[in-house]
């Protein structure tokens, strides 16, 4: 088996027979087969992947996981990609599809001339469930490989959509602390990047699409849980690259802690509030007037900023 397709979805009866079918449309000169990884959905889309299954006996394998396993679909990802057969596999969300029937024969073909690759993505063009403008993902500036000194910053970095990617079956065992995070492309790729570069074809070949059914919208970066998670990930990530990035991965993860002091989760606590400033301040060393506005809004207690205010307001009053 020359390339394995994984379609990881969750509840997302409106958009799997879409994903399937540009799968399902590749044409090429090499086997595939296609593993639908459905985390225990409940609005019909298991019975969607089942109908597939008996269409296309051994070309569409639904791998239906027995109880919701969460992480944002990250660990029913990782179930599923312990039974693909293929040498190559590439990935799809299930509200995405595939607009190129050679996308696959392309990525193939580029990942075969290039063995030094560990992956190879494509641009994509992104779209909105709203009704906003539609844009093209990335620009004409793009390098035909990255490396490991392109993905890591100290900014989350993006610029390869899921629909996009295909990946050497060479992780045969992910790290355990890759099974807590609730962001899978972004450690994936890490990880990836460490075994060779990552190759890039310009040619526009997929959709990403933006929904409520899609898993960005379940990021909230005003929420400490998942502003929690992005720290444990930036953090262990940190170790995994042996502190190589240390000074732009701590100022990464000094921006999660600064989103935190404004989390739903502590908007009356003064304390966790007040630590998580300093722990910003220490981290990110940024400039003087900053400094000077996370103490005033977060680390001097609301009574002395309310007594300082009175008595630089005092002269005016006498």
């Amino acid at each position: 088996m020359k390339v394995s397709v994984t379609i990881i979805t969750y509840n997302q009866n409106n958009f799997i027979r879409k994903a399937i079918d540009s799968a399902l449309a590749q044409e090429t000169t090499f086997p595939f087969e296609i593993l639908v990884g459905d985390d225990f959905s409940s609005d019909g889309t298991r019975e969607i992947i089942q109908e597939y299954e008996q269409q296309y006996p051994g070309k569409v394998i639904g791998v239906l996981q027995p109880r919701n396993l969460g992480k944002n679909g990250g660990l029913n990802l990782l179930e599923t990609l312990k039974l693909v057969k293929g040498e190559y596999y590439a990935q799809m969300d299930g509200d995405d599809y595939w607009t190129d029937s050679t996308k696959l024969q392309k990525q193939v073909d580029f990942l075969d001339a290039n063995p030094q690759c560990s992956a190879v993505f494509h641009n994509a063009e992104v779209i909105y469930e709203d009704g906003s403008p539609s844009y093209i993902l990335n620009g004409p500036d793009m390098k035909t490989f990255y490396t490991l000194d392109d993905l890591v910053g100290d900014h989350e970095i993006w610029f390869m959509a899921t629909s996009s990617t295909m990946y050497r079956n060479s992780i045969k065992e992910y790290p355990a602390w890759f099974r807590e995070s609730s962001s899978g492309d972004i450690p994936r790729l890490i990880l990836k990047a460490k075994l060779g570069p990552i190759g890039y074809i310009s040619d526009v070949m997929s959709v990403y699409r933006k929904n409520r059914a899609g898993a960005s919208f379940h990021d909230y970066e005003w929420d400490e849980r998942f502003l929690r998670n992005r720290i444990q990930m930036y953090s262990d990530i940190n170790r995994e690259l042996d502190f190589k990035y240390d000074r732009v991965l701590r100022k990464n993860i000094a921006r999660y802690y600064r989103l935190m002091l404004d989390a739903k989760q502590y908007e009356q606590s003064y304390f966790r509030r007040a630590f998580y400033a300093l722990k910003y301040v220490y981290m990110a060393q940024p400039s003087g007037r900053i400094v000077k506005d996370i103490f005033r809004d977060y680390v001097v207690p609301s009574p002395i900023r309310k007594l300082y205010s009175s008595i630089r307001l005092l002269p005016n009053k006498i």
